[in-house]
Formats: structure tokens, sequence, C-alpha cells
């Protein structure tokens, strides 16, 4: 069983069996382009793994956009049962999510699963680049899966509303990162009662500096910055687990002990999920998602902003 990340030359090996073979396997093609909505479709029509199916990120893989929520807003338990339902995906099947290099939108699929109790999804290392740069044959066929029944069994807690943001930011119970040195006291210890909420935009976006995507630039007040970009080498893959462990403890301090007390987000959770991976991978586990991000924090104009100086 898969759970975190499965290398290209491990999924080759089922992907070469028959048809037959392949039936407890799910591969799910999750590449996208937030400029250029159907970009990744039209990726996949022009060449996939063998038997991948296209999961889309805003037709799949999110729920309806209100007025009060972000970008991608996540789907009902419900919605997402029946989209696995009509993948062919039930407690049987191992799953493997792939995009195209950096995991950037698959982890978002690998996310979803884990959140609904299904634990054998791992996203492809690399991405369809490093399945490319294997050698590893390519398809053009539209696949197919025969439907099963997936029974979803969300885990509780696992999700923090923008309700239970704000109220917890205005009881004083997230750690801020002014006071706290990275979430942390002089003496090295975060205050147990305190949230870390970590946001994995990049730096400048984050920082106020170069917002494109959203109206309002900044972040929440107190939130620490771990671009998802830090997970990964210089080829798009995910870095050793020890690695991924020193790099987490920098940034969350005395938290790192466990992740418990960690709030993922970025611009409209989908990129969050990256960091809960790799929390995972590290061996930190326990962190939540702020579903809704940036772009339904910034919804409402009452909701404090911080932008940096520099």
């Amino acid at each position: 069983m898969y759970t975190t990340l499965i290398e290209p030359e491990e999924l080759a090996a089922p992907l070469a069996h028959n048809a037959t073979g392949m039936s407890d396997w799910a591969v799910l093609d999750c590449r996208f382009d937030l400029a250029r909505p159907d970009w990744g479709a039209a990726a996949y029509e022009a060449g996939h793994l063998p038997r991948a199916l296209y999961a889309h990120l805003d037709h799949d893989l999110s729920g309806a956009i209100s007025p009060g929520t972000g970008r991608h807003p996540l789907p009902t338990p419900e919605q997402l049962a029946a989209t696995f339902s009509r993948w062919g995906i039930d407690e049987k099947v191992q799953v493997v999510a792939y995009d195209q290099g950096n995991g950037a939108y698959a982890a978002r699929l690998w996310w979803l699963l884990r959140w609904l109790g299904h634990r054998n999804v791992a996203l492809l290392n690399g991405g369809f680049a490093a399945w490319q740069q294997a050698r590893l044959p390519v398809d053009t066929a539209p696949a197919h899966r025969e439907p099963r029944n997936f029974v979803p069994r969300p885990a509780a807690g696992q999700v923090v509303t923008t309700a239970e943001l704000e109220s917890a930011l205005q009881a004083g119970e997230l750690a801020s990162s002014q006071s706290t040195d990275r979430g942390t006291h002089a003496s090295g210890t975060r205050p147990s009662d305190k949230w870390m909420l970590v946001d994995a935009r990049a730096a400048d976006r984050f920082a106020g500096q170069n917002e494109t995507i959203d109206p309002v630039a900044g972040h929440i007040p107190g939130a620490l910055n771990h671009p998802f970009a830090r997970n990964l080498d210089a080829q798009g893959r995910f870095l050793p687990a020890q690695e991924l462990r020193q790099r987490w403890e920098a940034t969350l301090g005395g938290a790192a002990g466990g992740a418990e007390s960690v709030i993922a987000m970025c611009g409209s959770g989908v990129t969050a999920c990256h960091n809960l991976l790799a929390l995972e991978i590290a061996g930190l586990e326990g962190a939540r998602l702020y579903g809704g991000s940036w772009s339904e924090w910034i919804r409402a104009p009452h909701r404090p902003v911080e932008r940096s100086s520099s």
C-alpha cells in the first residue's frame, strides 16, 4: 500500500499488467493551469499515463463557488463520494494521483481522499515530467473504470472554517509570527494552546508585494510562510523525509514534535495540501486544512490583513 509517494518505476510495474490486474489500481491525471483552466484536459487528450482518468480541479475536486467562498471551495463529502464512485474507487483500490510535475494539484486529490478516510492514495513523485524522463509509456486512448461504491468516512476536525479561524484570531489563539520568532518563544517552545497558521503561497504573494490572482494582497495576521516549493528539489520531486523534517522544524520550531496544532492554508486550499503531504512524509502528522484559505478570507472587508514592508 502506498500512502504518500510512489516513484515512476514502482507504478510502471502494475500498469504493465493487463486490465484485470489493474482493477484495484486507479490512476488520476490532475494536470491543471489556473490561467488556462482547459489546458489540463487538453494535455490529457494529447497523452497521459496508461489507464489514467482525468480529474479537473474546478469540476471534480472543488465545490460550487458562492459570494462567500474562495476560488476552490471544498466539495461536500457526498459530492466527492459520488465522484470517487464514478471513478471506480472503493476501499480496495490503490489510487495514484499525478500532475505536470511538482504535485501542486495532485496533492489536492491526495488530501481529499485522505479526508474521507481512504488511506491508500499516493502522489506520483515528479508527476508526468518524471514519467516521461523515465521513458515510460504514454497513452492517448480515453480510459474507463467500472463504477464502485465509495463510502465516505470524513475525519472529524480536519477542516477549519473561516468562522473558526476568525474566532481563534480574536481570542488570541493563533501564535504570532512577529512575537514568537517564527512560532516559538525565546525558550524554543511554542505555547500548546496556540494554533500555527502556515501559508503555502510564494513569499512575495504572502508579503503582499506581487498579488496577481486575488483582489487583495497580503496575509492573515500571525501566519507563517512556508512556500510549497520548499518541499521540492530542483527537479520538482519531494525532498527526502529527513530533509523535509528539518525544513519544517525550521518553520514550526517547538511545534515540530507533532503537527496537531498546524493549520495549513494557501490561496484557495489547493497548494496547502502539498504542505500537508510534505508534513506527513516528514513524519509530522495531524495538521488541518483551512479550506477557504486566502481567497475566502478576503471576501469580507472587516477581516484583518497584514502586509510586509520589505
